[in-house]
């Protein structure tokens, strides 16, 4: 059975409860944004009791990225025939049982192997969500549906390193880790308990599931994902000194953070509704702008010694809406394009996401992380670029 025809059948579900399921799915990604982002907040304190630097403890959040990056669409394969309930649940509890692992992990060594063992938890739970999630509404809702998912790892990403911080602050690291591994463990409990039964597809060897790049769509929908991505990314690995080279303290950045965090969870939802409304290209391009303008005012900012915290505030907004607008389009964009394989190429679109923050925060860390010009000026010419693409490519794919 396919599983894009199998998820269909459960478009029947009542609007009330199947929005209720969403929302629980939407839990889950927030828990395994958490776990990938919480780590920033507390390495120092980490790397000190594992007794390494904060640079080599920084390779934790990279293996996770990359790890994931490389799982997501080989777990979408291997998993391809299990029922979608227990995959879900079983992926929380591998994410809940690592988190464990990485809180009670008295070795470096032993720190990294929770992170690979988290990063195929998170891989195999992140695109499968997006998928049933987007069947568990009518086509028309699809767009909001996938944007609520997307919500949870934006809310994450908003707070992840303020709560990190004050983790470390008021319990520790380890407890703080410990929390969110009980977090997973329980949304997997809902998630068993309160979903319905979802079959999974027929197992297709990865390399003729990676046949799906020989579609026209696929191959130029990915590469923007990539690309948005790498954009939004080049300055936010360093956010701290990239705020303070726009005169915001290191303390006061914690707030401009928060509201790059609500502006990622506004343009996650306002982009969904769009995307129903408009189509995936339209919205995707209004993000592309506001993100160039964006990353431009604050390049230009950095060259000054003016400092204007109101508009920075509004700029750090824009900032995180126009990086999260882009996920719930591009979800929908790989849907239509290939609506029978949903769940791969949402794996895909996972290992693109990832690709494209590894690239961005290597290419904005070039020049130092202390190169705020640099790393807002570029981030500013790979949006234009994306847009470019978008635009080249809209006869393939809208």
């Amino acid at each position: 059975m396919n599983i894009s025809k199998s998820l269909d059948v459960t478009s029947t579900t009542t609007s009330g409860r199947s929005g209720g399921q969403v929302w629980l799915l939407a839990l889950g990604t927030f828990a395994v944004g958490t776990d990938a982002f919480v780590v920033a907040g507390f390495l120092p304190e980490m790397a000190g009791e594992v007794g390494v630097t904060e640079a080599t403890a920084g390779y934790s959040v990279t293996v996770f990225a990359i790890c994931y990056a490389v799982f997501s669409p080989v777990l979408a394969t291997v998993t391809a025939t299990v029922p979608r309930r227990r995959l879900l649940a079983a992926a929380l509890v591998v994410l809940g049982l690592a988190n464990l692992g990485t809180a009670l992990a008295p070795t470096f060594a032993l720190l990294v192997v929770s992170r690979v063992l988290a990063a195929l938890g998170a891989a195999a739970y992140t695109p499968n969500a997006g998928a049933v999630a987007s069947s568990l509404v009518s086509g028309e809702r699809r767009g909001r549906a996938l944007a609520l998912v997307v919500s949870g790892l934006t809310v994450a990403t908003a707070i992840g390193v303020p709560l990190g911080n004050l983790a470390s602050r008021f319990m520790g690291w380890r407890i703080a880790l410990g929390l969110v591994a009980v977090l997973c463990l329980l949304i997997g409990a809902g998630i068993a308990l309160l979903l319905p039964k979802l079959p999974g597809g027929n197992r297709v060897p990865l390399a003729e599931r990676l046949s799906v790049l020989r579609n026209p769509g696929v191959r130029v929908i990915l590469p923007v994902t990539m690309l948005g991505m790498a954009a939004a990314y080049t300055a936010y690995a360093y956010a701290i000194p990239a705020f303070d080279a726009v005169g915001i303290s290191p303390h006061s950045a914690q707030w401009m953070l928060f509201l790059y965090g609500l502006g990622a969870v506004a343009g996650a939802q306002s982009s969904g509704r769009l995307t129903d409304r408009l189509g995936g290209t339209k919205v995707l391009i209004l993000g592309y702008v506001l993100m160039v303008c964006t990353l431009l005012a604050f390049g230009s900012l950095s060259l000054t010694d003016v400092t204007l915290p109101a508009l920075i505030g509004v700029l750090a907004f824009t900032w995180g809406a126009s990086s999260w607008c882009q996920t719930p389009p591009q979800q929908h964009r790989l849907i239509a394009a290939a609506p029978g394989e949903a769940p791969f190429v949402i794996a895909l679109n996972s290992s693109g996401i990832y690709i494209g923050i590894g690239v961005g925060t290597f290419i904005g860390g070039l020049a130092g992380s202390g190169s705020a010009p640099w790393m807002f000026f570029s981030g500013a010419a790979i949006a234009g670029i994306a847009a470019i693409l978008l635009l080249s490519a809209r006869r393939v794919a809208n």
